[in-house]
């Protein structure tokens, strides 16, 4: 049994070296954003090798993460953690020595494979390693911290560009894993559930994978009307097919299909991929029209948008008290109402605009909406599967927000027709992006109708969050097994 208390030594540092793996994907998650004009002029990329740069991060951590964690619990949850520390620190550091486009967009792709490791096992070593009488408050600190790291990530990422340069936004993931790698091996206990099987669902990780690659190519590809987008949509459809065909028939899936049986367990999925779908596409083309049209500096924008995380630090909490009192309806109908009222408000954010006038009421109305949705949401998808599945389940909704954020990233420039050299000019680009928030505020709408027509009260015994304090503006939390 778990014995780490939290006010030992050896508590301290599990809690130190976890937060400081978990804040390295958190921070890479939230300061690329604001680098990329900085990395098209350096590298002469185009509006696509921009959208990659955000995609293969995301393609191979949604398609990979839930294998990450059954690796851990069978391999052993440090050891895996510490291996994923590594692998996305030596990513990190070729990202940030990558001579062009095409590097950069490959070490993102493996700075994925790293974040799908140590993301999951950075929360399972809390779970862990904790007494039970202080695991509750060890989740919380470290979902606190977590959050804080993503708060600062934009701040940050824009002093970094501005200053040594956009290569550092990467480079700076190398120290923390030097100290997070060596704290890990010293101070954390190594764990692992017995009860792991030794087969794991490789094959359906790998299709998982190629299926949003694909996709994601033929969206970000389409407005060159090829031979070769056309076969990638077929050939990310069929993926995609196969995918469902082996977890289906599979004997241990990373996706196991029964979990969907549960119609409020699809319903809040489908809510989660309307809401992440637009947070995903704010805030890439956000960072982008606060510098290419507003003319703001990396260090201005990324401090712009510090709103969003910092309503969702203080007040995430509070929601989950008023959902658990009020049940989730309430609040999945309102909160995505509230953003998508944000989103509107971001058309007046033009050349010429003025932060407090017309940046900043648009973010503390979205925030607003973030705080009142992202907790109600979590309990839902808890509530709607066995205890014994929370981690599971959290695990799949996890992985649908990040998958639906890399699709709105493809999409949305096609939608609207937003041009390659697009974000050279202000003109172009602020065309494009009054569209682009329509079309985010409407998704958003979507999900609102979603949350009202299928979401009902949990019942007194389902399992609850663990993690109430979030910080993270573009993944809803995890939370991991509650079986003993």
């Amino acid at each position: 049994m778990p014995d780490v208390r939290i006010a030992s030594p050896q508590g301290k540092w599990v809690l130190l070296t976890t937060v400081l793996g978990s804040s390295m994907a958190l921070l890479d998650s939230t300061v690329v954003n604001v680098a990329l004009p900085h990395i098209g002029r350096d590298l002469g990329a185009d509006l696509a090798a921009l959208q990659w740069t955000v995609n293969a991060y995301m393609v191979t951590l949604a398609g990979l993460i839930l294998l990450g964690g059954a690796l851990g619990d069978r391999f052993g949850r440090r050891r895996i953690f510490v291996l994923g520390v590594l692998w996305f620190a030596a990513a990190s550091l070729l990202c940030g020595l990558a001579p062009n486009a095409g590097v950069l967009i490959a070490a993102r792709a493996l700075q994925g494979v790293g974040g799908a490791l140590l993301t999951p096992g950075s929360l399972a070593l809390i779970q862990a390693s904790f007494h039970a009488d202080d695991r509750g408050r060890a989740v919380g600190l470290w979902s606190g911290f977590g959050g804080v790291g993503a708060a600062v990530g934009p701040f940050l990422g824009g002093w970094l560009v501005d200053g040594a340069g956009w290569r550092w936004v990467f480079l700076l993931n190398v120290p923390l894993a030097l100290l997070c790698a060596p704290v890990a091996l010293r101070h954390v206990p190594e764990s692992s559930d017995q009860r792991a099987h030794t087969r794991f669902d490789v094959l359906g990780a790998v299709l998982c994978a190629a299926a949003l690659a694909l996709l994601t190519y033929a969206l970000i590809e389409a407005r060159t009307a090829s031979w070769a987008v056309a076969l990638s949509a077929v050939a990310g459809a069929v993926a995609a097919v196969a995918f469902v065909v082996v977890e289906r028939r599979g004997k241990d899936p990373m996706m196991p299909p029964d979990v969907f049986s549960s119609r409020q367990f699809t319903a809040v999925n489908l809510v989660t991929l309307c809401v992440y779908a637009a947070f995903g596409g704010f805030f890439f083309l956000a960072a982008l029209q606060l510098q290419v049209v507003v003319g703001w500096s990396a260090l201005a924008a990324g401090t712009a948008l510090l709103p969003t995380t910092v309503l969702m630090l203080l007040l995430s909490a509070r929601s989950g008290e008023l959902a658990e009192r009020l049940g989730p309806r309430l609040q999945l109908t309102a909160g995505p109402l509230l953003c998508a009222a944000g989103m509107l408000l971001m058309l007046r954010v033009g050349p010429g605009a003025s932060y407090l006038a017309d940046v900043l009421p648009a973010l503390l109305v979205l925030g607003l909406g973030m705080v009142t949705l992202v907790a109600p949401l979590t309990a839902s998808v808890l509530a709607a599967v066995d205890t014994a599945r929370a981690g599971l389940a959290s695990g799949i909704n996890n992985a649908a927000a990040r998958a639906a954020g890399l699709v709105a990233v493809a999409a949305l420039p096609l939608l609207t027709g937003m041009g390659e050299e697009a974000y050279r000019s202000a003109p172009a680009f602020d065309d494009a992006f009054r569209p682009a928030m329509l079309i985010c505020a409407g998704v958003l709408v979507a999900g609102s109708v979603i949350a009202f027509t299928t979401v009902r009260r949990p019942t007194p015994d389902c399992p609850r969050p663990e993690c109430r304090t979030h910080g993270s503006v573009l993944t809803p939390p995890l939370e991991g097994d509650r079986t003993p």
